[in-house]
């Protein structure tokens, strides 16, 4: 079996994992569970939680004493095990502490498994930038396959969606083992200080005042991905009470539909060399936020039935939303920060985004849906939630526009395409 066969089944199974059941566990929280939008806004914050500390302590061990891929195989093997306690979890707060443990060892093994990727490559003499994106891209077709796997068994609500999510994480721990030897770099190397371990050296970044109002809305947007993920699969859930939705395909199965989202993040992806040297990284960065005006207004007016047309319409912009910010946003980090520090850099946009950001949207989100767009019998005003939204990411990209300062010099297409190509690895599913 070829190196790019077997880390393209890492890649894949990376992602069915996180697939499985992060789109779906609001449909067993709320539909199932009944269990409140306060507590559940708590539990979506566990990745960002873990994304803050985690994928920096795990790096540090494997640049310095375990080999990675044996210590990304322990994690999912742990993780696996996590997964499969959480039905019997009876307990809301209970449900949280698990979450937030099956996080802390999900959350290291997005960064490492590109370390692994990266390091096989790398022994096999093969170009880490043409090679490796092909094999992420399976990544994303896991996660779809996973959505399909739960939807069409009939999961959505049920605790078995954490049953195939710890059968592939179980399967990919033991797979890390036939993996070809990632040793430590730094091993018998001299000590960095713990702040440049952390890559705490970056925050230093935030003294320029262009780089700090970036990172700042970095965080804003990170909050704004955090509120399609959580709520986009229950949502089409609630329309279940309505007999004249009931039987409706993306009604019996949300997660299919809510799939067209991912695919729409594989084809933005090859679009965004071209837009970024037509209208640069600010434009480009604020139609990702007018894309999560549109995710979110066209939600708003949606039905399963002839409001179908706009469930898919905002699948599909939500491909824009999520790659124009995240994957731009990354290039935008490598070319205005120094070499010696676009390590820390690219981790510190990370933190702002799927860690403090993640943490932030998932908490306060939570809170105002219950406190002032649910009823007392448990219903939730879906139209005013998604309206709230939109006005959320308006205001952001209208700030942005008059705060962020940049100006746009053109690049050469293969130096642009370059970029893109690389910092694919980066994207999530």
């Amino acid at each position: 079996m070829s190196i790019k066969l077997r880390l393209t089944i890492l890649s894949f199974l990376q992602f069915f994992i996180w697939g499985a059941w992060l789109i779906t566990i609001g449909a067993y929280w709320f539909q199932t569970k009944h269990w409140s939008g306060a507590q559940f806004g708590a539990v979506f914050s566990t990745m960002g939680i873990a994304s803050i500390f985690m994928p920096s302590l795990m790096g540090i061990m494997a640049d310095k004493w375990v080999n990675a891929e044996k210590l990304y195989g322990v994690l999912h093997l742990l993780g696996g095990l996590t997964l499969c306690a959480i039905p019997f979890v009876t307990d809301p707060t209970v449900f949280f502490w698990v979450i937030l443990l099956n996080m802390i060892f999900y959350m290291p093994t997005l960064a490492l498994s590109i370390a692994v990727s990266y390091s096989a490559l790398k022994s096999q003499h093969l170009d880490v930038v043409k090679d490796y994106p092909p094999i992420r891209v399976w990544g994303t077709i896991g996660f779809i396959a996973a959505m399909w796997t739960v939807t069409f068994l009939g999961f959505e609500k049920s605790a078995n969606q954490f049953f195939v999510a710890a059968a592939a994480a179980l399967l990919l721990g033991f797979y890390s083992f036939t993996l070809p030897a990632c040793p430590p770099p730094s091993k018998g190397v001299s000590s960095r200080s713990l702040v440049d371990a952390l890559g705490l050296k970056s925050f230093a970044l935030l003294r320029d005042r262009k780089l700090a109002t970036f990172f700042a809305f970095a965080l804003l947007l990170g909050a704004a991905l955090q509120l399609t993920n959580a709520y986009g699969d229950t949502f089409l859930h609630d329309f279940d009470k309505v007999p004249a939705y009931r039987d409706t395909l993306s009604v019996q199965h949300p997660a299919f539909i809510m799939s067209i989202s991912q695919i729409s993040e594989t084809l933005f992806i090859l679009a965004i060399p071209f837009f970024l040297r037509r209208f640069g990284i600010k434009q480009v960065m604020l139609f990702s936020m007018v894309a999560w005006v549109l995710r979110f207004g066209l939600l708003a007016y949606s039905n399963p039935a002839d409001g179908l047309w706009m469930i898919i319409m905002s699948c599909i912009v939500y491909g824009m939303a999520f790659d124009f910010f995240n994957i731009s946003g990354s290039l935008f980090v490598e070319t205005q920060t120094q070499p010696d520090i676009r390590a820390s850099a690219q981790g510190l946009f990370m933190m702002m985004t799927n860690g403090f950001g993640a943490v932030l949207g998932s908490s306060i989100s939570g809170i105002v849906i219950q406190n002032y767009f649910t009823d007392a019998a448990g219903n939730k005003d879906w139209q005013g939630i998604w309206l709230a939204f939109a006005a959320y990411a308006l205001v952001i990209a209208i700030l942005f526009v008059f705060i962020f300062k940049h100006k746009h010099e053109e690049q050469p297409t293969e130096s642009v395409a370059a970029g893109a190509g690389s910092l694919l690895s980066v994207e999530q599913a």
